[in-house]
C-alpha cells in the first residue's frame, strides 16, 4: 500500500502537506532525514507512515510522556498497534512490554531516550527488527537548543547497532545553530534536509500596551467570538481568569498539570466542540491539539522565549483564515517577568542542596535509590526545608531533564483499599451483592494480598477487568466502606517522583553542573530575545520572529500590531483634540469611550485631553466623564 493510500485509509486526508511527502520518501530511500517543521506541521505523520508501509518497528525517541500516551492513542483508535516504554515502569512490566513489540506484530515503539541508558533495554531493543529510528523533539539534543537533555546524546550510539536503518531527526523550532548541531550531535549521515518556512501568513502578531488587561481581553473577544485561547503562567492564575471571562459574559474553561486526566479531557471537550469560546491554559496544555478554527491566542504574560512563544501562537489559524496571535504588555512586565524566569534560576549550589535534601526526605542512602517511586507533594517538601517554591521546581525540573529523577506532573489520586472480610465472608458478601461481583472479583485476581495489608489500586487496570468506569469502582468501594467490609483511603498527590539513578551526592551533581550554568546562560539570552520582540515598535512582528529562527523575509507582512500603526496617517495632537471636541457636543465620555471610539491609542488619548484640560476646553466629572466646559 502506498503512502498516499495509507494516508487516506487511517488519517482520512487526500493530501500530504508540504513536504511530508518528501520526507517520507526521504526515510523510504533509507538516507538519513532532518526535517523542521514549524507547530501544525504534521511531524508525526512523517514517521507513522513509513513505520506502516516497511516490516518490522519503527523506535520514536521522545522526552514527553503525555505526547507519547496522546500519539499512542490516536493510534490505536486507527487500529495501529503501538506501545510506549515510560519512566517509572518496572523491569517485570518493561520485560513484557519488550516481548510484546518482539511478538505482537507493533509498528511503533515509543520510548524516552534515559531508556536508552539501562544496558538490558538496549540490548533487547537491538534484538527488534528496527525498521526506522525517529527522534521527536530533536532540539533536546543540542546544548543549544531551549530545552536540552543530555540523555539525547546516547541516542547516536544506536547508529553502531543499526548502521543501515536511517534516523529521522523532527523539530518544530530550531535556530540555525540548533539545527546543525542536531545533526552532528545525532551522528546524521549526509542528511536529507527540510525546512518549512516559519512565516505564519495569515497570522497577525500583535503586541499592545494596556494597563487595564482585562478590558482589552473584553474587546478582542467581542470583535472575534469565534475560538480563543488565553495563556497565563500558573494554576491559579487558568482559574482567577476564566472566572473573570465567564464574568464579562463568555463561556470560558482551563486546562493545566494540576487537573486529573478526567477534568482535562472534559475541559478540553467542551472547547473542542465550541461550547466554551476559550481556554486558559498554561503551556502544558497544545500538545497534540490541532483545532484548526482558532481566531485569537491571547498571552496576557511575557514568555519565557521565543521558541515557547511561536508554537503557542501558531495554535491559531490552522484552517489558513486570518488569525490573531495577541501579547498584552503593561509597563511593568518586563521587571516583573525578569525576576520569574531569571532570579528563580538555581545555581550549582542550591541544586545540590535540593538534592541532598530531596534524598534525605526519602530516606535514601548513599548509594541506593534506584527506580524508586515516591508520591511526592512539592508545597509540603518547601515548607520543610524552606526552600524557595519557584527555585526548587526549576531545580526538580533540571534534575529530571538530566535523567537523574523523573517528576511526573499528572495530578493523580491514589486509593488504597485493605479487605476486613475473610474470604469465606467475601463470598457471602458477592452473593449478595451481586453487581459488585465483577470489580471485587478483578481485585482479588490482581492483588492477592488485599486482605492482609493496605494494597494500592491501579482504578484503571481494574476498570477495564472488569469491564466498567474508574467512578464505578470507587463507587462500590465505597458502599463497601460504609458496611464496613473494608479499610479505603484516597490521597491526592501533585505528582509521582522516581529516582533514576542510586544516590551519589557530589559526583552526581558535578557530572551534570556544566550544562546547569549553560543552559542558565542561554535562558538569559532567550529571555533578551522576548524583550527584543516585544519593545521594537519600527520592525514588522513576524519579520522579527523570522529572523530569530534564521530566516530572512522578503516583505513585511503588512498585519502586525507595527505595519497597522505605519499604514495609520499619524494624527497630530491638535487635530485629536478637535475630534475629541466634536465627540464631545453630544454627551460625556469617559477616556476608554474616546480612545475606542477614534480608534487611538492611550497614549495619542491621554495627551489630547491633557492639551484640552491645561487650556480649559474641557473638564472630567466624578465619574471620569470628559464634558466641554
Amino acid at each position: 500500500m502506498d503512502a498516499l493510500t495509507l494516508l487516506k485509509k487511517y488519517w482520512h486526508h487526500d493530501s500530504f502537506r508540504s513536504p511530508q511527502d518528501l520526507i517520507i520518501q526521504s526515510v523510504l530511500d533509507g538516507k538519513d532525514t532532518f526535517a523542521l517543521l514549524p507547530t501544525g506541521g504534521g511531524k508525526s505523520i512523517c514517521f507513522q507512515i513509513p513505520a506502516l508501509m516497511k516490516p518490522g518497528i519503527c523506535l520514536v525517541i521522545s522526552p514527553l510522556v503525555a505526547l507519547m500516551k496522546d500519539q499512542i492513542a490516536n493510534l490505536q483508535q486507527r487500529d495501529i498497534k503501538a506501545i510506549a516504554l515510560t519512566g517509572g515502569i518496572s523491569a517485570d512490566e518493561t520485560i513484557n512490554l519488550l516481548d510484546n513489540c518482539q511478538f505482537g506484530n507493533y509498528k511503533l515503539l515509543y520510548l524516552s531516550p534515559e531508556r536508552l541508558q539501562s544496558d538490558w533495554v538496549l540490548e533487547r531493543i537491538k534484538s527488534l527488527p528496527i525498521n526506522l529510528i525517529a527522534i521527536d523533539e530533536a532540539h533536546c539534543v543540542s546544548q543549544w537548543g531551549h530545552d536540552f537533555r543530555p540523555a539525547y546524546l546516547k541516542i547516536s550510539k544506536l547508529k553502531e547497532f543499526f548502521p543501515k536503518v536511517p534516523f529521522l531527526a523532527l523539530t518544530a523550532s530550531a535556530t540555525e545553530r540548533v539545527q546543525d548541531d542536531i545533526c552532528t550531535q545525532l551522528g546524521l549521515q549526509q542528511p536529507q534536509i527540510f525546512k518549512k518556512s516559519f512565516a505564519r501568513e495569515n497570522i497577525a502578531y500583535m503586541v499592545f500596551e494596556a494597563e487595564d488587561k482585562l478590558f482589552r481581553i473584553q474587546q478582542i473577544l467581542s470583535k472575534n467570538p469565534e475560538s480563543s485561547i488565553i495563556y497565563v503562567r500558573n494554576r491559579k492564575a487558568c482559574h482567577d481568569v476564566s472566572a473573570q471571562i465567564n464574568a464579562l459574559g463568555f463561556k470560558s474553561t482551563f486546562y493545566h498539570g494540576g487537573l486529573s486526566s478526567k477534568e482535562k479531557e472534559k475541559n478540553m471537550q467542551l472547547w473542542l466542540e465550541d461550547k466554551a469560546q476559550v481556554i486558559i491554559a498554561t503551556n502544558a496544555f497544545g500538545m497534540g491539539i490541532d483545532k484548526p478554527n482558532v481566531k485569537t491566542v491571547i498571552h496576557i504574560q511575557l514568555p519565557e522565549n521565543l521558541e515557547n512563544y511561536y508554537q503557542e501562537a501558531g495554535r491559531a489559524g490552522r484552517n489558513g483564515e486570518k488569525a490573531f496571535a495577541v501579547l498584552l504588555l503593561s509597563p511593568s512586565d518586563i521587571q516583573t517577568t525578569k525576576s520569574q524566569f531569571l532570579d528563580v534560576l538555581p545555581d550549582k549550589v542550591f541544586l545540590k542542596e535540593v538534592y541532598l535534601k530531596l534524598n534525605n526526605y526519602f530516606q535514601i542512602g548513599y548509594g541506593e535509590g534506584i527506580n524508586e517511586s515516591f508520591s511526592f507533594n512539592l508545597n509540603q517538601f518547601c515548607g520543610h526545608y524552606k526552600f524557595p517554591m519557584l527555585k526548587t521546581f526549576n531545580a526538580l525540573q533540571f534534575l529530571d531533564n538530566q535523567g537523574i529523577l523523573s517528576l511526573s506532573k499528572e495530578f493523580s489520586e491514589k486509593i488504597t483499599i485493605q479487605f476486613l472480610l475473610d474470604s469465606r465472608e467475601m463470598l457471602r458478601y458477592l452473593s449478595l451483592n451481586p453487581a459488585d461481583e465483577p470489580v471485587l472479583t478483578a481485585i482479588l485476581r490482581n492483588y492477592a494480598g488485599v486482605y492482609d495489608m493496605p494494597t494500592a489500586l491501579n482504578l484503571n487496570l481494574i476498570a477495564k477487568k472488569a469491564a466498567t468506569s474508574e467512578e464505578e469502582v470507587i463507587s462500590i468501594l465505597k458502599r463497601m466502606q460504609q458496611k464496613e467490609a473494608c479499610n479505603l483511603t484516597a490521597k491526592s498527590n501533585d505528582s509521582t517522583l522516581t529516582f533514576n539513578e542510586v544516590r551519589e551526592d557530589e559526583h552526581t551533581i558535578n557530572r551534570v553542573a556544566k550544562f546547569l550554568q549553560q543552559q542558565n546562560e542561554l535562558k538569559a539570552k532567550q529571555f533578551e530575545s522576548v524583550i527584543h520582540f516585544v519593545s521594537n515598535n519600527q520592525t514588522c512582528k513576524s519579520t522579527l520572529l523570522l529572523d530569530y529562527f534564521g530566516e530572512t523575509a522578503t516583505n513585511d507582512c503588512g498585519i502586525c500590531s507595527v505595519c497597522i500603526q505605519k499604514k495609520k496617517e499619524s494624527k497630530s495632537p491638535i487635530e485629536i483634540a478637535q475630534s475629541i471636541l466634536s465627540m464631545l457636543q453630544d454627551s460625556s465620555l469617559t477616556s476608554r469611550e474616546i480612545e475606542n471610539s477614534l480608534e487611538l491609542t492611550s497614549e495619542e488619548t491621554i495627551f489630547a485631553l491633557r492639551i484640552l484640560l491645561e487650556n480649559n476646553k474641557i473638564r472630567i466629572n466624578n465619574l471620569n466623564q470628559y464634558s466641554i466646559l
